[in-house]
């Protein structure tokens, strides 16, 4: 839906003076179009997108609508795959803390869990041996050198004897399957891609063994507008960029197998980042020392983005707009450095709205309540509206507290 001042106004009217605007639509053109640039070259291709990017509901369910995995790292995000219908054959369970009660329900229910820890290991050795009879599904967090100069913390170093121990048990325990590999490293530049494949495909030839699933995990650039890229010190890749550095090479190494073992990745930022806008109003201008600050209903803790200026639309609602430079939108916070955008240079007025655009990611899933609660959340792709989340108030906050 294009925006407009009339809808702008509208939406205010009816929702306050800040809101989000998701593009469900959007989203699932997102996924739809990765998935088949993949499979394009891989055809045993599947996504597990990454629920803490943003676990708004409505795109979970859309992602098991459309057959990807949901790949949770809580608990939390494990009930909420469950509730929007995800069966627990299609949820992985990454992340480093799991308690013995859930790691129980979940894998007796057929969920895979990629082990983490020796902590970990050893507390699902009880879980197995207490149940002879049930066949778990099992994978293994792989840790390697990928020459980016950083040593993630996930998983488990692949030349070490942890992580022998771990596969002598997932490989030679009668009722335990080694469904999965995994990996996960956090640099997205696509310069390191191709070491993430070889990795894991020198690590399968290595141990002898070819697993039901090879996650290569996420860390995708997304789509976004040149003013964004920009301010990028690397080039941004496509969906078919990041296809042909790693789908060939599997598709290389497994075109003469039986069956193609499935190749996943777990993208969060690369759907969501361009299926989500911030809407705020400007509520006051000043000079501060020959310094304009325009402060809005809105704060950087609402769209996540350090460091860059998001790309930005403002809309003239007043009609009474004067120009200025050099101007920076300034949060609601009593925090100094909560600045939306650096350096407005235009015409601006109070009453005006600004619209940030590309903040799907990591933003209303990180927002504290702070001194606010959040605001609304509209879908208003496909010239629908429909409230996804209705705005926050003092009792959705404060009701856990005793006073």
């Amino acid at each position: 839906m294009k925006l407009n001042n009339e809808l702008l106004l509208d939406l205010r009217n009816k929702y306050g003076d800040a809101f989000y605007l998701l593009d469900s639509s959007q989203f699932r053109k997102n996924f739809i179009e990765l998935k088949e640039t993949f499979s394009n070259i891989y055809p045993n291709f599947n996504i597990a997108y990454s629920y803490k990017t943003n676990y708004t509901p409505k795109l979970c369910k859309i992602v098991n609508e459309l057959g990807g995995y949901a790949e949770v790292v809580s608990e939390m995000e494990l009930e909420l795959a469950l509730r929007v219908g995800t069966d627990y054959e299609r949820i992985i369970w990454n992340g480093p803390i799991k308690t013995k009660e859930k790691t129980e329900e979940f894998l007796l229910n057929g969920g895979t869990i990629n082990i983490d820890s020796l902590e970990e290991l050893e507390m699902i050795k009880e879980i197995v041996c207490s149940y002879n009879s049930h066949n778990f599904n099992l994978g293994i967090r792989c840790n390697f050198d990928i020459h980016d100069c950083v040593i993630s913390r996930f998983g488990f170093d692949i030349n070490s004897s942890d992580f022998n121990d771990v596969l002598h048990f997932t490989t030679n325990t009668n009722n335990v399957t080694l469904i999965n590999l995994q990996c996960h490293f956090a640099k997205r530049q696509l310069d390191y891609w191709p070491d993430r494949a070889k990795g894991m495909i020198d690590l399968i030839d290595r141990i002898g063994i070819i697993p039901q699933r090879i996650d290569l995990g996420g860390g995708l650039f997304g789509k976004m507008p040149e003013s964004l890229k920009d301010q990028f010190t690397t080039e941004i890749p496509t969906y078919e960029d990041y296809a042909n550095a790693v789908a060939p090479l599997f598709m290389k190494r497994f075109k003469d197998c039986d069956q193609l073992p499935e190749l996943v990745i777990e993208p969060g930022s690369a759907l969501v980042g361009d299926c989500m806008k911030l809407v705020g109003t400007v509520k006051s201008i000043k000079n501060v020392r020959g310094k304009y600050m325009a402060s809005v209903l809105g704060s950087q803790k609402n769209v996540s983005m350090t460091g860059i200026n998001p790309p930005i639309d403002v809309f003239n609602i007043s009609n009474k707009q004067k120009t200025y430079k050099n101007l920076d939108f300034v949060g609601f916070t009593c925090i100094e450095n909560d600045v939306l955008y650096r350096s407005y240079n235009g015409k601006l007025a109070i009453g005006d709205m600004i619209v940030i655009n590309n903040c799907g990611s990591y933003s209303l899933v990180m927002k504290p309540p702070f001194i606010l609660p959040n605001f609304a959340v509209l879908d208003i792709s496909d010239g629908k509206e429909e409230v996804i989340k209705r705005a926050e108030k003092f009792d959705d906050i404060f009701h856990t507290f005793n006073y």
